[in-house]
């Protein structure tokens, strides 16, 4: 998988792309996915249809992707010391 930094992207954006043969849900490789910030992650799945359980994909970060309506849908919780520095 190979991201961009959504931080330096004037318009916020980060573009994923997967190698052949990556282990996540087809629906995860095939659809684009929106991302939204969360401040309570499991709060955010609760009762949700999780393809992703939560995971730490890099340090002070926790995701988790939801199906919504056939759309992945991502949510993202930063650790509230990092979350501070962002700002």
């Amino acid at each position: 998988m190979y991201v961009t930094d959504h931080e330096k992207s004037p318009n916020g954006i980060q573009w994923m792309r997967f190698e052949d043969g990556a282990p996540y849900p087809e629906l995860v490789l095939t659809v684009p996915h929106i991302a939204f910030e969360v401040d309570d992650l499991a709060k955010a799945i609760e009762g949700q249809n999780v393809i992703i359980e939560p995971n730490s994909p890099s340090e002070g970060l926790i995701v988790a992707f939801i199906e919504d309506c056939g759309a992945p849908v991502e949510f993202m919780q930063y650790d509230k010391e990092r979350k501070s520095n962002r700002k």
